[in-house]
């Protein structure tokens, strides 16, 4: 569940949102970052609101920032030509800020990590571990490598939905159509032939005469029933049981487990990269990680402490697949753990991308199979009184 933390550090005040088991733990992950907590409270309980604020364009920003360091720029000259062509005012004075930190003599990454809600712990301790080295540029070019990669996944599964969507919004449209308007006039039309008319068509134009008497009151309803569907749809708590509800499915649930392995073996190795300790890093990439496995990620990471292997412990906790477990072994032999996540991340992205498109292949025409059936039948019962007419009169 995700909480909206309210804390202070170094005089300088932050609201964050951590992914946590329950407010204690939420409040925890806080405090290990230097913060001291003022209030902690649910995300789900804040005020609903229609549209948000846009969110800083963390990977154009570092895109530009890239080109403009590999180009000779300091990094203040390098903020300080983003800032003066930015034309959004909240990422403007988000560069501002960072320029402002700068100036006073601040280190790249406590600049950023003076303002948490922007950029993220993950990319601060990034560039941090990188900036001691004076490889700031490669800390960049990774963490835009990592973004790009992170995103495509979820880029494809958009893509792959918009047809389908397309058509299951345009099937339920006439679908309406036909029980809101449609039937409801055939009834008027057929009221007067009692027992002539076959039980199911019965029920449909009965349905329709009740439509037609209600008409408004069933508007309303439906509206209403859409908003309060788009308003659940947005509350954490109700996407959390969905998402657990997905799990339990046989196939599915396999999928999401491993696509949620993906972006953790991902963001893990980018941190090995950048010479970061694994007990730190598992405690930075702990939120990629839903709660139900935060828990084994804190075992995995107390058996790393103790001085078990990195695989050894993952596979005791459940963090591995079959691939990853031998990629891990492998790594442990020659070294380069860092590179090997991020490949064992590539090989299950692209398992996860055909699983999506077979999916998609496979889902496309059964939908269209469902609403035809749907649609043919209400038509065959609008018109069986005629049928049934036509064959008395003869």
């Amino acid at each position: 569940m995700q909480y909206a933390v309210e804390a202070v550090r170094h005089m300088q005040p932050a609201s964050l949102v951590v992914e946590a088991l329950d407010a204690r733990e939420a409040r925890r992950q806080v405090e290990l970052q230097g913060y001291a907590v003022v209030a902690v409270k649910a995300a789900g309980a804040q005020r609903f609101r229609f549209g948000r604020a846009a969110a800083f364009p963390l990977l154009q920003f570092n895109q530009s920032l890239l080109i403009l360091l590999q180009a000779g720029l300091s990094v203040v000259e390098a903020i300080e030509t983003l800032a003066e062509r930015e034309t959004r005012p909240d990422a403007r004075r988000v560069l501002q800020g960072v320029l402002a930190q700068l100036r006073e003599g601040r280190a790249f990454s406590a600049a950023l990590e003076a303002q948490p809600e922007v950029f993220p712990p993950l990319y601060v301790a990034s560039v941090r571990a990188n900036e001691r080295t004076g490889a700031l540029k490669e800390a960049i070019e990774r963490f835009v490598h990592y973004r790009a990669q992170a995103d495509l996944v979820r880029k494809r599964v958009v893509g792959a939905a918009v047809y389908p969507a397309m058509v299951l919004a345009v099937g339920t449209l006439v679908i309406a159509f036909l029980l809101f308007y449609v039937v409801p006039r055939f009834s008027q039309v057929f009221q007067d032939l009692g027992d002539r008319i076959p039980a199911t068509s019965r029920l449909l134009l009965e349905w329709g005469q009740f439509a037609h008497a209600h008409a408004t009151s069933l508007l309303i309803g439906a509206a209403t029933l859409a908003a309060m569907l788009v308003y659940a749809l947005t509350r954490p708590a109700v996407r959390l049981r969905l998402a657990q509800a997905l799990q339990r499915l046989p196939h599915v649930g396999e999928i999401m487990r491993v696509y949620r392995l993906a972006r953790f073996y991902r963001a893990l190795g980018m941190l090995q990269q950048a010479g970061m300790p694994i007990v730190a890093s598992l405690e930075l990439v702990r939120g990629l990680l839903p709660a139900d496995m935060q828990g084994a990620l804190a075992q995995a990471r107390q058996d790393i402490e103790q001085g078990r292997s990195i695989s050894t412990a993952f596979e005791a906790n459940g963090l591995t697949t079959s691939v990853s477990l031998r990629l891990l072994r492998a790594a442990e032999q020659t070294g380069q753990m860092g590179e090997m996540l991020e490949r064992t991340a590539g090989f299950h992205e692209e398992d996860i991308s055909q699983a999506i498109e077979w999916f998609i292949r496979l889902f496309e025409p059964m939908l269209m199979i469902a609403i035809g059936l749907i649609i043919g039948v209400v038509v065959l019962l609008m018109y069986a009184p005629i049928f049934e007419l036509a064959g008395s009169l003869q």
